[in-house]
């Protein structure tokens, strides 16, 4: 009579994946949902959500999301889509494409920078496109 419909495991947990400490993923990434990464990315990583890379965690490859915090290692090319958050203890070397960027005194920022408020980078065949928002 009143059937519930179940509730998906990614539901549950608010739909955030987790690479733990230790774990090393040689390839790429491609998440619908938000991620922290504790561990150690070789390869790209696209997300429609947040990426946060922890303290211990690294990225050696390209970036393409909606927000990301950063406080661990990155070396690549990040595309941010809004509010990029590198922490004080953070590694940066690239190229960073970003809408806004908060950078906290005592992170390494060995980057060319690009801010584009109006940047629309949406994930596609690995292309990002741009169009103004009105």
């Amino acid at each position: 009579m009143f059937e519930k419909s179940p509730k998906s495991y990614t539901d549950l947990l608010g739909k955030t994946n987790r690479i733990v400490e230790g774990t090393t993923i040689t390839g790429n990434i491609n998440s619908p949902a938000d991620f922290r990464l504790d561990g150690h990315l070789v390869g790209n990583f696209q997300s429609k959500g947040k990426i946060v890379i922890g303290p211990a965690g690294s990225v050696k490859g390209d970036i393409i999301c909606k927000n990301a915090d950063i406080e661990g290692r990155f070396e690549g090319k990040i595309q941010v889509q809004e509010i990029l958050n590198i922490k004080s203890k953070a590694h940066i070397i690239g190229d960073v494409v970003c809408g806004k960027l908060s950078v906290e005194p005592g992170a390494e920022f060995s980057a060319t920078c690009i801010m584009k408020p109006h940047v629309k980078t949406m994930i596609s065949d690995g292309k990002s496109s741009e169009e103004k928002t009105a």
